[in-house]
Order: structure tokens, then sequence, then C-alpha cells
């Protein structure tokens, strides 16, 4: 097959100077391929690995076709659907840098940014609308943006979009477009929720596959490493030690949740590392300026979520550290994709701890590649009881060291000299509470609502004392009871439960007494009339 340049793809002479200016000569694969086809209107189903110039393959096609015509307010006349704000913002800063000789006008719609100056924008009419299906959704719902004047619709990473559990929305636009329209859609794989997306919204589509699904780049060197310890402490010294000594230029980390990448950015921090934070709870300006520092060069190390493992174009990336093996092996592809870009040679390093391995064996099957390990690889024993250990809600490792993997996720390094600490605290701990031994009479004394003694905390029982307990606690009587040891008068003694009733049953009711200012002893029972009070049942007398 002979190579083609970008003037035998079919784009306009205005397009193919801004490709030039850009310094770009040569088309990757899925360009060569999808670009004509694009071009004359029919609809493309693109499925390529990541890191292959897709966003290129519906930019440079878009902005010829879109040359003539005019936008009407709120009435776009091209859409562009992407998973995440990040991408979308990237697609927006291609339309920039390839439309530089167009008057064509862009409106982002993306959360985490002024609704008012979108409105704005929508109001004046744009050539190309680019959005997360949710922010759209909430335009259309307003009626701030009408859909059918849709020429063009491009579905970016799908198979995202099915992850973050978008099809619902997708299918919901795609019924308000208007049936007459080119749709460009695109995907790094073909799960069967794809595939009946693509039977339903596309009319026979031209399908452009340049790689099989789910391969890793061959300009990536991948690199796994075995961290016996586990705990997350261990891996971040192992992590700065990996940076040290790896010739690493920039690097993006990847961690699989985002408190992980919080405590990680501050160890780097606090280790000296020019290092910056990525995640979903961030605000949009904070993590477009984080990103734009990362492209610029003023931040080194990125430590992320998966928000940023998908489509971001970031490049000259020289390597790709997973703190975390991602659980789904594909995550692993589109993440370390973000290295070894347009031909650029890449590196990735995974640190794996012992509960990881099983999600190595799905990487290998996956990408169909052995892991290559750094260091010592894991005995057979360790690969065999991978996914057998105990483990919490946010810790790793057996049980027995849940409470260190806290305290290492708390953002300390929980350095031997922490423990040390620790294990004075827990000393401190252990010493006798003074309160706890002293008398119950004392402690009454002291304070009439001071706590019940624990059972731990009462000297040993009788074996007679034991057996009446056993018997079960007696019926509450319906007069006054003496005080206890929580006051200051002595305690009557308890007859058995059987005598008492007995006893009680041969004397005559007592009449109940007017209530005398300032006796504390007289209960709530003495003031019950007789009309409302429980007759005492009769109790069986043994002998009788």
């Amino acid at each position: 097959m002979e190579s083609k340049t970008f003037a035998d793809l079919g784009l306009s002479p205005k397009v193919q100077a801004a490709i030039t200016a850009a310094g770009y000569v040569t088309p990757t694969p899925i360009q060569a391929a999808a670009i004509p086809v694009a071009v004359t209107g029919r609809d493309v189903l693109g499925i390529a690995q990541t890191g292959t110039g897709k966003t290129a393959s519906f930019v440079l096609p878009m902005i010829t076709r879109l040359e003539s015509g005019r936008a009407r307010a709120r009435m776009p006349r091209s859409l562009i659907l992407a998973p995440t704000r990040e991408l979308a913002a990237q697609v927006a800063q291609s339309f920039e840098k390839y439309g530089v000789n167009h008057k064509l006008s862009v409106a982002l719609l993306i959360g985490g940014m002024s609704m008012d100056d979108q409105v704005k924008k929508l109001d004046r009419g744009v050539d190309v609308l680019i959005a997360t299906p949710g922010r759209l959704l909430d335009h259309f719902g307003r009626g701030r943006v009408m859909l059918m004047g849709v020429e063009i619709l491009v579905i970016d990473e799908a198979d995202r979009m099915l992850d973050m559990g978008f099809i619902p929305d997708i299918e919901k636009i795609c019924k308000l477009l208007p049936p007459r329209r080119q749709t460009l859609f695109f995907s790094a794989t073909m799960p069967p929720e794809i595939t009946r997306l693509v039977s339903q919204f596309l009319k026979d589509p031209v399908r452009i596959e340049v790689a099989k699904p789910a391969t890793t780049a061959k300009t990536i060197t991948q690199r796994f490493v075995y961290c016996q310890d586990g705990e997350d402490w261990a891996k971040r010294e192992m992590l700065r030690n990996l940076i040290r000594d790896g010739n690493v230029k920039n690097a993006i980390i990847f961690c699989n949740r985002k408190r992980d990448v919080a405590v990680l950015f501050k160890s780097l921090t606090k280790h000296g590392f020019n290092a910056g934070a990525l995640h979903g709870d961030m605000d949009q300006t904070s993590r477009m300026d984080t990103l734009d520092k990362f492209r610029s060069g003023d931040i080194l190390l990125l430590a992320a979520s998966d928000v940023a493992a998908r489509g971001l174009d970031i490049p000259e990336v020289s390597h790709v550290f997973n703190f975390d093996l991602p659980w789904a092996a594909d995550d692993y592809v589109h993440r370390i994709g973000r290295t070894g870009r347009a031909g650029h040679e890449g590196h990735s390093v995974s640190l794996v701890s012992p509960d990881d391995l099983k999600f190595v064996a799905d990487i290998e099957k996956v990408t169909g590649e052995t892991a290559a390990w750094l260091g010592d690889p894991p005995s057979e024993e360790d690969v065999a009881n991978a996914g057998k250990r105990r483990r919490g809600r946010g810790g790793r490792g057996s049980s027995a060291n849940a409470g260190k993997s806290a305290r290492s996720r708390s953002g300390g390094e929980n350095r031997p000299s922490e423990r040390k600490a620790a294990g004075g605290n827990q000393q401190r701990r252990a010493e006798p509470d003074t309160a706890r031994e002293q008398p119950q009479t004392q402690r009454g004394q002291q304070s009439t609502r001071a706590r019940a003694p624990r059972q731990e905390d009462q000297p040993e029982q009788a074996p007679q004392q034991a057996q009446a307990k056993r018997a079960g606690p007696p019926r509450p009587s319906r007069r006054p009871r003496a005080a206890d040891s929580w006051t200051d008068e002595p305690t009557a003694p308890r007859r058995a439960p059987v005598e008492r009733r007995a006893a009680e049953k041969e004397q005559p009711p007592r009449k109940p007494q007017p209530a005398q200012r300032g006796d504390e002893r007289l209960g709530f029972a003495e003031n019950v009339p007789a009309f409302m009070r429980k007759p005492a049942r009769p109790v069986k007398v043994p002998g009788r």
C-alpha cells in the first residue's frame, strides 16, 4: 500500500494550509482511511486504538464540509459528543488549530463553566457545538438549543460513553436530531451495546478498523514491578525511586481512587517533586489549568484518576506509571496510550501488589503479551494466592494489616518512626483508668450521673450469685425501691422473686400517700389512679 499525504485525502486548500502550518505531513492510518470517506458525506464507523489520531480524522473533514453555509441562532450545524470535559476541550483546541484559516464559530458546552456565556454563543449561532451529553440535554430542556439543524454528528470515544453510563443519553440525543445527517462514530473497542447503537443510528456506514481492538502501541515499552509489601507507603517509596532512576522527562501517574490521587500528590510535593493533581472532584477551571501547565512543562508529574485515561492528547509524555493497576484490563490499554503517541517512544511501569496479581493475568489476555518484570518477579505461591487475602473497604492486604493500611492512606508515609509513635499512644491508652477502679460508693459520691460499671470491671461473683443472675432479673415492684449504690443510702437486701410476690399477696394493699413536698424518693407509680393500675397476677407458691 502506497503512502498518502494530506493532499491526497480530498481536503480543501485552506485546511491543507493549516495542516502544513501545524507541521504535519503524513496522515496516520486511521486518518488516511477515514478522511476521504468522511469528506463525501457518508457515515463512518472508525475503530482504532488510542493515540492514533482519531480526533483529526473527523475534525479535518468537518471543517472542509462546513466551509459553505451559515449558522442560525440556537441551531448548531454540527454536534460533537465527548464523554469527559477534558476530551471536549481538547477537541475544541483542535478546531482552533486546524480552523485558523476559517471563521467557524465553536461553542463548548461542558460542566463547570458559566452557562450564561454558553447561552450567548448559542444565541449568536454556532457552526460546531462540542458538548458532554448531560450539559447538552440540560440546555435543550431549558429551550436554549435546538437540534433540528444538525448536519453532522460525531460520537467520540463511544466505549468510554458506555463505561460512564451515557448510552441512554446518546440514544435520546440521536432521536432529537434530523434523520438526514452524517454520523461519524469512533471507538477503541466494540462491545455488544456499542454494536447495537451503531446498527440503530448509522446508515450503511463504512467500517474502518486499522488495529485490533484493545492492543497497545508497539512504541511503548511495558514493565511491571512487584511490590511484596503492597502497602501504599511502600508503593510510594518505590515510585519515587523509579522516577529518580528512570530518566523520566515527564509522567502521568494513575490511581484508581480520587482520594488516592490527593494523597499521592501530597506525598510527591512533600518530597520535592514538581507535581500536579487531576481528578473528578476538582472544579473545571482548576482541571484545565493543571492540564495546560502539564502540556507546557510547568508541571512534570501529573497524578490523575481515569479522567485523564481516555483521549487526552498530551505530546511527548515519556512515562506512564500505574500506581494502582486498573480493575478493567481495557483501561490499562487506554492509560498507557497516553505515552508513545504519534510514533514517539514511550515507557509504562505498573506497580503490582500481591492483591493485584489477578489483574496482571487479565492484562496479558487482552494485550496478548507476557508481563515483563523489573527486579524480582512474584513467586508461584504469590500468583496462586492472588486475590485470596481478605480485603477491607479501603485497604490492601490481609486483615492483620488493616490498621496499617488505613494510616498509610490518611496521608502520612507511616515510616517506622511513626509506627513507634503510634505504639506510644497505644501504651498510654493501655494505662489503667483510675476512675474505673474506684469503689462504687466512692463514685456515687463524685457524681450521681457517672456511667454504670462495665462487666469486665466487676469482681468475680460467687456461684450462688451467678446462679441467681442466670435465673433472670426480678419483676419491677410498684413500691418505690430503696436507694442503691448511686446514692448515699444503704441498699435493702433483695428477696427471691417468688417469695417477694407471695409476701406482697399476703399484705393488704397500701393506699397511695399524697406526695409531700421535698420528698425526692416518690416515683411516678405513686400518683397513678387505681383504675389505671394493672392488677398483680396470682402466683402459684410451691407446697400450697
